[in-house]
C-alpha cells in the first residue's frame, strides 16, 4: 500500500468488532423537524454520543489500533485473535500505549488498553480541564501534565514513546509516522459501514453529507469509504472552525499547511495542522469545504440539544455548516442531508 493511501476496508474492522461485548451500532435517525426548520426534505442525524459507552466516534479508531497491534505482538491474525490466550496476554502486559490528547482519543486509548490488558500513559497540556483527567484515571490510565498546549504534550508523548515497551499512538500522522494513524483511520470505517447498512435497509440515500474535521481522521475515513462502497453519491462537504480551516486552506494551497487563528469554541476540531493521511485523502474525495464561525457552532449545538441531540459546538459542527448553506442559498431545499453528531455533550 502506498504510504499516503487511506485503508477503508471496513470488513476486517466490523469482524473484530463482533467479537467486542460493548460495540453496537449507534442509531441513526430521521429527524423531521429538524430538516423542516432548515427548510430541506430530509434529515438524517447519527448519534455517535452512544459510541461503546465513550461518547465519541473516537472509541473505534483507538480500539481497533490497538487490538491489531497487541495482536501483531503476539504473532496472531485478524481470525484468530484470542484475547483470552496467554500468549496475548503476555504481549499486552508488556506494551505501554503513551498518546497525546485533548479529549477523546486519549480515553478511547485508556479504555482499549484497559480492557486488553495493557497500560496507558496520556500526556495532556495544562489547559486540559483536571474533570478529563479524572476520567482518564478512571480507565487505568497514568496522566501526565507537559505544557501550555497540545503541541507541548505531543513533545512529551513522543519522547515517552522512545523507552522500551511504550508504544506512541497518536492520531494525526506525518512522513514517517504513518501505519497506525492508518489503522485509527480504519477503524472509523464502522460508522460510515453502519451507515450504508442502514440507508441501504431504508431504500433511501442522502444528496449531501457533512463531515466536521480538525486534522481530519474521521471526515476522510467515512469520505472515502462513501466514495469505495456507497452505491448512490453523495456531495460531500468538509467542516471547520473557521479559526482552524487547516484541510481546507492546506488542498486550495496544493501542500500541507500550518494556519494560524484564536482559540475555537470547537475545541475538538481547533486544529491548525492537518494529518498527513487526511490531506492526500480528501484532496480526492470531498467536494467542498465550509468554514463556520463559533456563534454558528453554538447556534447549531443550541438547536440540536432542543431536538434531543446534547452534544458540543464540535460535535455539532456539521449541522451549523448545513445551516449556513441554507442561509447563503448553497443547498437546494430537496437536499436529503446526513449529519454526524461526533460526540455527546460535557
Amino acid at each position: 500500500m502506498n504510504d499516503t493511501v487511506m485503508n477503508v476496508d471496513h470488513r476486517p474492522v466490523m469482524t473484530l468488532l463482533g467479537r467486542c461485548p460493548a460495540y453496537k451500532s449507534t442509531s441513526m435517525g430521521e429527524a423531521e423537524d429538524l430538516a423542516s426548520s432548515a427548510g430541506i426534505e430530509k434529515l438524517w442525524v447519527k448519534n455517535e454520543a452512544e459510541r461503546m459507552g465513550l461518547g465519541s466516534f473516537k472509541a473505534l479508531g483507538g480500539s481497533y489500533a490497538i487490538l491489531q497491534m497487541l495482536a501483531a505482538s503476539a504473532g496472531m491474525s485478524d481470525n484468530d485473535i484470542d484475547i483470552d490466550d496467554p500468549v496475548f496476554k503476555q504481549a499486552a502486559s508488556e506494551i505501554t500505549f503513551v498518546c497525546a490528547t485533548a479529549g477523546n482519543h486519549g480515553l478511547s486509548v485508556a479504555a482499549a488498553a484497559s480492557v486488553f490488558g495493557a497500560r496507558a500513559e496520556v500526556y495532556l497540556a495544562d489547559s486540559v480541564p483536571e474533570s478529563f483527567a479524572e476520567r482518564l484515571r478512571a480507565k487505568g490510565a497514568t496522566v501526565v501534565r507537559r505544557g501550555a498546549v497540545y503541541a507541548d504534550s505531543l513533545d512529551g508523548a513522543l519522547a515517552a514513546s522512545e523507552q522500551p515497551g511504550y508504544q506512541l499512538i497518536a492520531d494525526t500522522s506525518w512522513p514517517g509516522y504513518i501505519e497506525i494513524p492508518r489503522l485509527i483511520y480504519q477503524g472509523y470505517t464502522a460508522l460510515a459501514e453502519e451507515c450504508r447498512n442502514d440507508f441501504t435497509e431504508m431504500a433511501q440515500w442522502p444528496s449531501h453529507v457533512f463531515l466536521q474535521a480538525g486534522v481530519g481522521g474521521m471526515a476522510a475515513a467515512v469520505a472515502a469509504h462513501i466514495r469505495q462502497w456507497w452505491p448512490q453519491q453523495p456531495e460531500i462537504i468538509i467542516v471547520e472552525p473557521d479559526a482552524a480551516p487547516c484541510l481546507g486552506r492546506s488542498i486550495a494551497a496544493g501542500k500541507m499547511l500550518e494556519v494560524d487563528g484564536p482559540v475555537s469554541n470547537m475545541g475538538r476540531l481547533d486544529c491548525k495542522e492537518p494529518s498527513l493521511l487526511t490531506f492526500e485523502s480528501l484532496k480526492h474525495t470531498a467536494d467542498r469545504f465550509i468554514e463556520i464561525t463559533d456563534a454558528e457552532a453554538d447556534g447549531s449545538t443550541e438547536l440540536l440539544a432542543s431536538a434531543g441531540f446534547p452534544s458540543t459546538p464540535s460535535g455539532t459542527a456539521g449541522f451549523a455548516a448545513l445551516l449556513k448553506l441554507r442561509a447563503q442559498n448553497a443547498l437546494p431545499d430537496n437536499a436529503r442531508c446526513l449529519v454526524i453528531v461526533s460526540e455527546g455533550s460535557e
